[in-house]
């Protein structure tokens, strides 16, 4: 991948066992563009001051012997780039991905559209760390499969 700070964990043992990747999110906002509604305050103020990090994809299947895999790659990638708050878009039709992100701690904070794309997306973070943690304890999550259609 050719963009700057772009970063991998890769999770093996005696086989490759799952992955995850991104980047730093720029602390212009520009990464929240299409975002419908206001932006959380903290989420806006950690983005602003570089301490976002983009999870571009997941891919790790569920282990029964290791279910906190997902969760230690994840916060891996956070503090390998000083990050407290990851980030990342999920088709809302994919609930499947939204229901393991979920598992993992992932909030949803509502719904964006990239200004030149036709999908609507679930914008969802990962607060790491405990002061990351109470200053995005106030946010609103929505349930199940909600959002203002319900779908």
């Amino acid at each position: 991948m050719r963009r700057p700070g772009f970063a991998m964990v890769i999770a093996e043992t005696d086989g490759l066992r799952g992955c995850a990747f991104g980047f730093p999110v720029g602390s212009d906002g520009s990464w929240w563009l299409g975002f419908d509604g206001a932006l959380p305050r903290s989420v806006a103020q950690l983005t602003v001051s570089a301490n976002a990090f983009e999870f571009a994809d997941i891919l790790i299947p569920p282990h029964p012997h290791d279910p906190d895999l997902a969760r230690r790659v994840q916060e891996r990638l956070l503090t390998d780039h000083q990050a407290s708050l990851g980030v990342t878009l999920v088709d809302r039709a994919d609930r499947p991905t939204l229901a393991a992100l979920r598992s993992w701690g992932w909030l949803e904070i509502g719904e964006l559209r990239r200004p030149a794309g036709t999908t609507t997306f679930r914008a969802l973070v990962l607060p790491f760390g405990d002061r990351t943690t109470a200053r995005l304890a106030g946010l609103v999550t929505i349930p199940g499969g909600g959002g203002p259609s319900g779908a």
